[in-house]
């Protein structure tokens, strides 16, 4: 069967990887989290003290980092690996929340995982989310998701969902951690998050995520025929 590239970008905790990992299993394509590539780079760089205000240190430091994603059985999904080393759970402390749009808006780190990226999609077949997923890394996808919800949603969403690792996290802290992504996000100078303009926009506040499973089921059902 003819394989595509189906692109899913979005705001902070829209659910872009829970659908993505939920369509990657159902279409057995490769799911790739781009979001935990810069996560992974930002902790990188918090742990070697890597300004990545001083593009020389950002320049000296990448090539000292290599990601790869390894099938983790217990879930069926992908970890994330840096230099050798699982940090899938790491990747997703607070601390690596804080800065993760900040290091992620740095060009030379941009460029950096764009190109390998790009280099996943060569065979296809494959699922990627991020913030320019339709826009920059495959602007001809066959099929371009831009994921939204209510914010107050998507809040509440992130708090459950860390809270689990963090009893003492607040929804204010939450708030503000989203807030502040949105905005460096939506207003950085390279790649901004924007939806493509042939992206569907899917906005999933009211919907569970069987719904909305089946509902973008059937638009790679439309774009396979």
């Amino acid at each position: 069967m003819r394989k595509i590239i189906i692109t899913i970008d979005g705001y902070s905790s829209c659910g872009k990887s829970t659908l993505a990992k939920q369509l990657a299993k159902e279409l057995n394509y490769v799911f790739v989290d781009s979001g935990a590539m810069y996560r992974a780079i930002t902790l990188y760089f918090l742990r070697n003290h890597i300004d990545w205000n001083m593009t020389e240190e950002v320049v000296g430091a990448l090539p000292n980092i290599t990601l790869d994603f390894a099938y983790n059985d217990l879930d069926g999904t992908s970890d994330m690996i840096m230099n050798d080393e699982n940090v899938e759970m790491l990747i997703r402390e607070m601390l690596v929340s804080e800065n993760v749009s900040e290091v992620a808006a740095v060009k030379e780190v941009r460029a950096f995982a764009v190109a390998q990226q790009q280099q996943m999609g060569l065979k296809k077949g494959i699922v990627m989310d991020g913030r320019d997923i339709g826009t920059t890394v495959f602007p001809n996808a066959e099929l371009k998701i831009f994921v939204t919800a209510d914010p107050a949603v998507r809040v509440e969403r992130r708090y459950r969902e860390l809270f689990l690792k963090n009893p003492h996290i607040t929804i204010e802290e939450i708030r503000d951690n989203l807030e502040m992504r949105d905005y460096i996000d939506s207003n950085r100078e390279v790649s901004p998050l924007r939806k493509a303009e042939d992206a569907i926009v899917l906005d999933n506040s009211n919907l569970t995520k069987e719904e909305q499973l089946t509902k973008v089921l059937g638009w790679v059902k439309e774009k396979l025929n």
